[in-house]
């Protein structure tokens, strides 16, 4: 552990963070930059400045302690492991996207240890982290929100407060509902202007002046065409939050159809392995590398497997064994069914995939021929 005698009790100026994924880490690299000392604890060890053994000793050295966990199971384990160490002196500053109801639990724990607690969601992806320019979507009282205003300051760009602790967590994960549809709307649109032949740079050019685009867009859009997946916001922690908008909605009894399609594109991509990835790797499947078709090709290539089937004495053939399969592609479902479902607490239930129907291959090219439903 490095650490430097003038900082080793605590004082005002000792900032706790807990979590060093992609925004962790560029914030506590960033507090430190300005002038803070910065004190960090991660469920794996990191060979970092600051490095603590133990919640418990990061509550120690340090007044306030910001929390960039990356789900409700984990920023209640850790609010559970500081608890036994907060007093009145300290201020948790909860910045994990959860269900509203996570992080109602997450300050009931903290308050019930006199301590004040904050819930700071925010947007903004790695490089806005790196250089202290998130915009934070607040929750908490008056006089926390008040406390609590010059630290998040020293790493933000906007500060928007929202309501009471939960209100927050709320309008980011609507806010995220739209992100991630605007994403997956972007990735088909490409598909389509890429199987027309047309140079999806002048797709770029037609949307920058159009009322539709967004910064979203403008970051997204380039990486998505080089295929430039580096992670800025990853599929798994946009797929949770899809998830918690899906959960909430069914309790709510409201039909979120396009928020819905976005979750089941980025549960595809976690299953075939770019969990890690960018969530505009939804792109992907859109953009593979052979050539397009032109319609006439496709309507030549249609016709032909039309006629072999025709001619084909096709027999109920059984399923492939899982042995014989990769665990990947055992795990994705081409039915004609939602990916997922979603089940009591959130879990994600994928469908049997049934068996393949005879003709399907007739049906399917009859929906594809011009004049047919």
């Amino acid at each position: 552990m490095d650490r430097s005698a003038s900082t080793s009790r605590p004082t005002e100026q000792n900032i706790g963070v807990i979590g060093l994924g992609i925004i962790g880490r560029g914030i506590a690299a960033h507090l430190r930059r300005t002038g803070y000392s910065v004190f960090v604890w991660n469920r794996s060890p990191r060979a970092v400045p600051n490095f603590v053994g133990s919640p418990g000793e990061l509550a120690e050295l340090c007044n306030y302690i910001q929390i960039f966990v990356s789900d409700d199971q984990a920023l209640l384990q850790t609010v559970e492991q500081l608890s036994e160490h907060l007093t009145p002196r300290h201020m948790i500053l909860a910045h994990s996207t959860v269900a509203p109801d996570s992080m109602r639990a997450a300050a009931q724990i903290v308050e019930r240890r006199r301590a004040r607690f904050v819930e700071a969601s925010f947007t903004g992806s790695k490089p806005a982290a790196e250089k202290g320019e998130l915009i934070y979507y607040v929750g908490g009282t008056d006089l926390a929100l008040r406390e609590a205003r010059p630290i998040l300051q020293a790493s933000s760009k906007e500060i928007i407060e929202i309501g009471g602790v939960g209100d927050a967590s709320a309008v980011k994960i609507a806010t995220n509902m739209i992100t991630a549809a605007s994403i997956q709307a972007a990735a088909e649109a490409l598909g389509l202007v890429r199987a027309l032949g047309l140079p999806m740079e002048k797709f770029i050019e037609a949307m920058r002046p159009n009322a539709s685009y967004s910064g979203t867009l403008a970051m997204k859009l380039p990486k998505m065409i080089s295929r430039d997946f580096n992670p800025q916001f990853s599929v798994k922690h946009m797929l949770k939050d899809m998830q918690i908008a899906c959960h909430i909605a069914l309790s709510h009894y409201l039909d979120l159809g396009v928020t819905a399609a976005a979750r089941d594109q980025l549960l595809e991509q976690m299953q075939w392995g770019h969990g890690d990835d960018d969530y505009s790797v939804v792109a992907r499947k859109y953009l593979q590398d052979a050539a397009p078709e032109s319609y006439e090709q496709q309507q030549q290539s249609g016709e032909e497997a039309q006629q072999a089937e025709d001619n084909e004495e096709i027999a109920s053939s059984p399923e492939p064994k899982a042995e014989n399969m990769s665990p990947k592609a055992a795990a994705v479902d081409t039915s004609e069914q939602p990916l997922l479902r979603l089940a009591e607490a959130g879990a994600v239930v994928a469908p049997t995939t049934p068996p393949l129907r005879r003709g399907f291959l007739k049906q399917l090219l009859s929906r594809l021929s011009p004049g047919q439903e």
